[in-house]
This record gives C-alpha cells, structure tokens and sequence, in this order.
C-alpha cells in the first residue's frame, strides 16, 4: 500500500499496523479523515519538541498518545517544584532529574509503541539546524525569544513547519510558520525583540497552569493537523487567547519585505 507525497516530494510506502495498534487507535481510525492511512502517517512521522515544561509538555502527552511514531524533546533544565502546578509530564518524584528524561519515561508509559530521542540541551543558532533536521513538524514551547528567533530561522532554511506558542498569566498566543516562499514567518510578526518588561517570563509574572494546557493542546492539534494534511493551518495568523473573559481574537500578518529570514 502507498500513501501520498511526504512533505519532500518522495513516496512512501504505508506501514501495515499490527492488531494491537488497530485496537489502540481505533478512535482514529473510524475517522474518514484519518483512518488507516493517516494513522500509518503518524506512526511514520518525526516531531521536534523544543521544550518539556508547560507547553511541551501537553505538547508531547497529546502527541504520545495519538502515534506520532518519534518524538525529539529538547530541553537542558531540570524538574523543579515550581514547575509541577503546570509541566503535567513530570511527576513529584521527578523533582531534580532532567526534563528530558523524566517526560521520555511518562511518554513510554503512555504509548511503548513509540520513540522517544532525548536532547539535553539549549536550542541556539549553532545547533538549530541540527536538532531541527529531519522533522516533519517542529513545536516550539520556549519561553524566549532569542530561541524562539533561531527556530524560526532554522525551521526556515531546513522548510519545515513551525508551530509556535506562548503564555502569559491569564492568556496565550499560537500561530504556525509554513516553510511556503509567500508564507511570513515568526520574525515577520514580530521584527524586533519586544521589551522584556512587556514579555515576563513566568516566573516572574506568573501562569494559571491550565493555561499552559489549553495552548499545548492547540499547539498538538494544530501538529496532528499538518502530518494528517487536514483542514488550515494557522499561517499568517495569529490566535489570542483570554482566560478570563473565554475570549478568542485572530490578528492575520503578512510576510514582512526585507525579513532577514524569509524575504
């Protein structure tokens, strides 16, 4: 059996899933748009993670338990107390081991079926294009923006789609960058590095936990939506979301000229 063009423009031939992958995707695959076929996909595909704190976290469980065949998590930090109130990947007796390791262990237990590639170390523009190559889909769950910059970049040179997310307190932000010659990409939304006394980290200004929870889940969604090749990305869009009010805005950007990542 044969399924349609990877994202290189090569033909692959579709994995046969075992009986007990029938079984444990079976909500997958009574779907039309997904079936057997788009479950052979996700099995095949390879998704980077940068981060396994808030957003990642959600990112990968979600990610884990529909097949995606392999996850790359990239993360150098290690758990702290602080973090379990919203990084639901990581367990209490997990406090002071790498991230990386503790979330690869959850996963496995979530789904043995995958794989799970542990990167213990801060994406920077050395090593972006490394970690990046070969993705299909790369999700970024960083918590800056000078490595939100260099994943842009990298993501750019190598076309690869980005799904890119981000939280303050009470609100969070998603948008995806296609590696399309007319599609605007991160730097585009946003030219220069914003003040920092505007973009707290959470430590500093704080995160309703569950927030990181509702951005990492969308940001799943939207990576299970590209593999699959279903619906519209969040390109050239980007989604505003308030806790407090449940309310959601979409602000659309165009590809800046002179962008000195993609123009």
């Amino acid at each position: 059996m044969w399924r349609g063009a990877g994202r290189l423009g090569y033909i692959f031939p579709m994995r046969e899933l075992s009986e007990a992958e029938f079984h444990r995707y079976a909500r997958h695959l009574i779907l039309d748009e997904v079936g057997e076929e788009g479950q052979a996909r996700l099995l095949d595909a390879r998704v980077v993670v940068i981060g396994a704190g808030g957003l990642g976290a959600p990112v990968s469980l979600y990610l884990a338990a529909a097949g995606v065949g392999t996850l790359v998590l990239v993360d150098d930090d290690a758990v702290d107390l602080t973090n379990l109130q919203r990084q639901v990947v990581h367990m209490t007796d997990a406090v002071g081991r790498p991230k990386v390791d503790s979330a690869a262990e959850t996963l496995a237990r979530i789904n043995p079926g995958i794989a799970v590639e542990r990167v213990a170390e801060r994406l920077t523009p050395d090593n972006a294009g490394r970690i990046v190559a070969g993705a299909d889909v790369v999700v970024d769950g960083s918590d800056n923006f000078a490595t939100r910059y260099a994943l842009n970049d990298a993501c750019r040179a190598a076309g690869v789609p980005l799904v890119a997310g981000a939280l303050s307190r009470f609100e969070g932000q998603l948008t995806t960058v296609m590696p399309d010659a007319d599609a605007p990409c991160y730097r585009c939304l946003f030219p220069e590095t914003p003040d920092p006394e505007l973009t707290p980290r959470c430590e500093e200004a704080g995160i309703l936990g569950a927030v990181a929870g509702v951005i990492g889940t969308l940001q799943a969604t939207e990576t299970l939506k590209l593999i699959l090749g279903l619906g519209e990305p969040m390109k050239g869009r980007l989604m505003l979301w308030d806790a407090l009010d449940m309310s959601v805005q979409e602000i659309r950007y165009k590809k800046r000229p002179g962008c000195r990542a993609c123009g």
